[in-house]
């Protein structure tokens, strides 16, 4: 019997069979103030994808918060705070979830916006993996997966370069970093968000020249309960020579 080729190994296996975790007091407080409102089914989905989330933990280290009340809080509305900047967007828009992880913001968006279609690009495989596994799980028909770098999908032969209406990224690096990964993906015309902390407007200013060499300008930052949220939209095409290759833009950011 032929033993298996060193490279090769078996897919990862997921018990999804878990209960929703129910929202905590805080985080439906949270969200009222901030004016967030949820279709029937969305809060259960919401917690579902917690779960499962926290149940595959184990397996793949995908996040450090652990306790169900501070991931509603620290996941699911940090996520959610990006509604009302993608929620004006048209049916079928694209939206890029740049190093999605284990899938925040994206899934929770994807749940709570049906009517766009969401890719989450996660270059490490096994989270790929449960990336797919979950929106399976979900029966998220709006969630494609992309285990790829995001320097590669943004390259200037790629088709899908300058493709997507937005891109959003949260804990991906400091902004003249996360730029210059997304920005070449956005189309003339869209936004790339940034979900950010306390040091968005030190990022900011760090970041704007960077920013304008890659056809985009700062179009506004908001607050959030979480945090603050960075708009940059794409004025004109990305020069050719951006990105650069893998693993550049973290050790050399532009300045």
């Amino acid at each position: 019997e032929r033993s298996p080729h060193p490279k090769e190994r078996a897919p990862l296996q997921f018990d999804f069979a878990v209960a929703p975790l129910a929202p905590s007091e805080e985080f439906l407080r949270a969200a009222e103030e901030f004016g967030l409102s949820f279709d029937d089914g969305d809060l259960p989905r919401l917690g579902r994808y917690l779960a499962i989330l926290l149940a595959a933990n184990d397996q793949l280290n995908l996040t450090a918060i652990t306790d169900p009340a501070q991931a509603w809080m620290r996941h699911i509305l940090d996520a959610l705070t990006l509604l009302p900047v993608l929620a004006e967007g048209a049916d079928g828009a694209t939206v890029a979830d740049v190093g999605s992880g284990g899938g925040v913001p994206g899934i929770p968006l994807a749940i709570t916006l049906p009517q766009l279609r969401f890719t989450l690009i996660e270059s490490t495989a096994k989270k790929a993996e449960f990336l797919r596994a979950a929106a399976g799980a979900l029966r998220l028909g709006n969630v494609e997966v992309v285990a790829e770098r995001a320097e590669t999908l943004g390259a200037t032969r790629s088709a899908r370069r300058e493709s997507f209406d937005a891109v959003v990224a949260r804990a991906v690096g400091r902004m003249n970093v996360v730029a210059e990964l997304c920005i070449p993906l956005v189309s003339q015309g869209g936004r790339a968000i940034f979900v950010k902390g306390q040091k968005a407007e030190e990022e900011l200013a760090e970041a704007l020249g960077p920013i304008g060499s890659l056809g985009a300008r700062h179009a506004g930052t908001l607050e959030s309960p979480t945090g603050r949220i960075v708009v940059l939209e794409k004025a004109s095409r990305t020069p050719r020579e951006y990105p650069r290759r893998p693993g550049d833009a973290k050790k050399a950011p532009l300045v």
